[in-house]
């Protein structure tokens, strides 16, 4: 009976270890410039992830100008703002989604890391532990170069660049993976052409941005996929609902099928900060 136990035990402790080992692979999502598309395909790539039973956490890091929620079809009230400043449950200022998607929204409480308190850290940190194991956190960030959306490329894993076909979406595009490089913070990217007529749109336009990569930053990139233009995607943001959900067999939502596995396939598992060492990571940088 003891021995029994005693395995018993064991096997306890083993799933312990295991479920504190597991660590969710975290992805920021970001663009050189604004009116790519970004934010809409955050939400609509998570909630595919998440029908390919992986549970996924948005955390809208787009400081002032978030608006997940409003793509999700959702209302938040509350941010990262009220869990640490008005000693709010983190429960109540999670959002969710379509097919159980999670959304914690950011909304001005970045701005205010810099007056944080150790104390406040480590209350926070302690609510993180408490909404459960991801597989993925995406991390929506601003558009543009900042020392905002440069720290939230650092704390990531993956990162992933959205630009369109557009001279202009282009070079702004390359600006921001110029910036990453120059200030050694990531040497490699995935790229996602976004609003393009066909595949082979897409193709030609990353082969642009692999080829300058290359060439004046000694970067090297993936090309993780192509969205295509799609009127439908219009009239979902409109509704309020994300196209994967309106129209779950256009052209737009299969390509996210696409991206999606592709990214499951060649994301690194389990050796990543977590929720918990991802915001101590950012208080860090942004204090």
């Amino acid at each position: 009976m003891l021995d029994q136990a005693e395995r018993l035990r064991n096997m306890a402790l083993k799933k312990n270890a295991g479920e504190e080992i597991k660590r969710p692979v975290i992805i920021t999502v970001t663009s050189g410039k604004g009116g790519v598309g970004k934010s809409n395909f955050v939400v609509n790539l998570s909630i595919t992830l998440q029908q390919m039973n992986k549970k996924v956490l948005i955390f809208d890091a787009d400081v002032g100008m978030g608006n997940d929620d409003i793509l999700l079809g959702c209302i938040s009230k509350y941010s990262v703002f009220d869990v640490i400043y008005n000693n709010m449950k983190i429960e109540d200022a999670i959002v969710e989604g379509p097919f159980g998607v999670k959304l914690l929204p950011g909304g001005s409480g970045i701005t205010k890391f810099k007056d944080i308190t150790e104390d406040q850290i480590n209350a926070f940190v302690k609510k993180l532990a408490s909404i459960g194991n991801f597989d993925y956190i995406i991390m929506d960030t601003g558009a543009g170069v900042n020392r905002s959306v440069l720290g939230f490329i650092s704390c990531c894993e993956e990162l992933i660049i959205l630009t369109t076909p557009e001279p202009t979406s282009l070079t702004d595009a390359y600006s921001l993976f110029k910036a990453v490089v120059h200030f050694k913070i990531k040497s490699y990217a995935k790229v996602v052409i976004n609003r393009v007529v066909d595949n082979k749109e897409g193709l030609e336009t990353y082969k642009k941005f692999q080829s300058v990569a290359k060439k004046f930053l000694k970067a090297d990139t993936e090309f993780l996929g192509s969205i295509s233009e799609d009127s439908r995607i219009v009239k979902a943001v409109r509704n309020q609902t994300p196209f994967v959900v309106e129209n779950p067999n256009c052209y737009a939502a299969k390509d996210i099928q696409y991206i999606a596995n592709k990214l499951m396939g060649t994301t690194t598992k389990d050796n990543g900060l977590g929720i918990e060492g991802l915001f101590k990571k950012l208080f860090k940088i942004f204090s």
